[in-house]
């Protein structure tokens, strides 16, 4: 269960990193005060917004149940991956080969980090 949470967690985070880009996108705006229409219309925002604080929640949830020194790591590289590859399904943004190999970097510092906890 614990795992499961911080899976959770990653996906709620990168899901909200997506939708405050798509938020910044033309024709929406950032919300502001000067054009309150648009910050209320700009839907993608505040949906991102919610899953920024889901995933807090998520976060906070795994720590109750998993070291602080496991947690974090997986749930930070987590992010950063799912985002990474996000990026390029969702917003065709360039994938180089150094950005695949720090991709697999991480992953294999964090598989390193919390072998002993699996």
């Amino acid at each position: 269960m614990k795992w499961l949470i911080l899976l959770l967690g990653i996906a709620a985070n990168a899901y909200a990193s997506v939708l405050i880009k798509m938020a910044m996108m033309p024709p929406r705006k950032f919300p502001s005060f000067s054009d309150p229409n648009a910050a209320l219309t700009n839907w993608p925002f505040w949906l991102g917004l919610g899953l920024y604080g889901s995933a807090f929640l998520l976060y906070a949830a795994a720590l109750a149940r998993l070291p602080l020194n496991i947690a974090h790591p997986v749930l930070t590289s987590g992010a950063v991956a799912t985002v990474a590859l996000f990026s390029i399904l969702i917003f065709r943004e360039p994938f180089h080969w150094t950005t695949g190999a720090g991709i697999l970097l991480v992953i294999a510092g964090v598989v390193l980090i919390t072998v002993r906890a699996i």
